[in-house]
């Protein structure tokens, strides 16, 4: 794959400086979490790509279905010369199938925490469309970033796909939602994906793969904290847990400590009683109106939703209120 196409990848400060900070802020605060950005460094990001083929994990076919079904309509509401913005690019699979039929885009924009893995993936798109302007922005889209600026651009829509908002608090998810309206400006939109509530045995299957990647991919952070902040801790001593919180309706994913045992990193001791547990993730479900309630609060309103048989998923397109 050819790289040498992009631009350099512009990189932000907001990325680095705070994963040791983060991790041990997390880790002496009762219950004990960490930020689940940090489980995609580029071991996690590919396992993360695993895990959108498994059988169990029903989100990422679901929704690739929906968007090749009604990519057609999606650019349409788009319209031409729009700057966009993907946010967790990852390997931008779904973004493909926006961009076979999105007309004169100005740019592409995919935003990621992991900057090999979006480099990787960004070469390959740019490749495979060989008009199209890539500008790669490593960053923690979570936080304020600056868009390289696209004289041509008309209107600037961000993509967020894979419902990755499930994955904030509903808090959070608003003040997202707010950032992305002051990002895309008065004329700009939203194309965004979210998973619906649905049977609790589909939900917990999809966290819980019976290959155990989910779990490597859970226990991957813990490698990563020992490999890259010089961690003490073992990490064979935690297993993977995933279930469904219908009181938050959410998946909870956790790493549950097998033993009593002390963990030490930069001088800072942290104990663990056995069935402990760090809260490494959550992922949010969501019925339309509850969504479409959490999305006006940031500034958005429906436009298009565009949904499975089934009504597993939701795709939609949302403008500036």
């Amino acid at each position: 794959m050819n790289t040498s196409a992009l631009p350099p990848v512009v990189s932000q400060r907001s990325v680095s400086g705070r994963f040791l900070h983060d991790v041990i802020d997390g880790l002496t605060t009762q219950p004990k979490a960490l930020p689940c950005k940090y489980l995609y460094d580029k071991r996690g990001s590919e396992l993360f790509d695993r895990i959108c083929e498994l059988k169990e994990y029903y989100l990422t076919r679901t929704e690739l279905a929906i968007m090749r079904r009604h990519a057609p309509e999606m650019a349409r509401a788009i319209g031409p010369g729009a700057l966009l913005i993907e946010l967790g690019s990852g390997s931008s699979l779904k973004t493909r199938v926006v961009l076979e039929h999105l007309p004169r885009v100005a740019a592409y924009v995919p935003v990621d925490i992991c900057a090999e893995h979006m480099t990787r993936w960004a070469g390959a798109l740019a490749a495979d469309f060989p008009g199209l302007a890539v500008r790669p922005v490593h960053a923690d889209f979570s936080a304020d970033f600056v868009v390289p600026t696209v004289g041509s651009a008309r209107r600037r829509v961000v993509y967020f796909p894979g419902s990755t908002i499930g994955n904030f608090e509903p808090q959070e998810a608003t003040q997202l939602l707010g950032r992305m309206a002051r990002l895309v400006g008065e004329d700009g939109a939203l194309l965004i994906g979210i998973d619906r509530k649905k049977d609790v045995a589909v939900l917990e299957a999809a966290y819980n793969d019976r290959e155990g990647v989910t779990s490597d991919f859970n226990l991957n952070l813990l490698r990563r904290i020992k490999r890259e902040l010089g961690a003490d801790l073992e990490v064979d001593q935690f297993e993977h847990d995933a279930f469904y919180n219908p009181a938050e309706g959410r998946i909870e994913m956790h790493l549950v400590s097998t033993v009593p045992q002390t963990m030490r990193l930069d001088g800072v001791e942290i104990e663990l009683e056995p069935g402990e547990t760090i809260h490494t993730e959550n992922s949010y479900k969501y019925d339309l109106a509850e969504f479409e309630d959490l999305a006006a609060r940031g500034g958005f309103e429906p436009n298009r939703v565009w949904s499975d048989d089934r009504q597993m998923f939701s795709v939609l397109y949302m403008t500036r209120r």
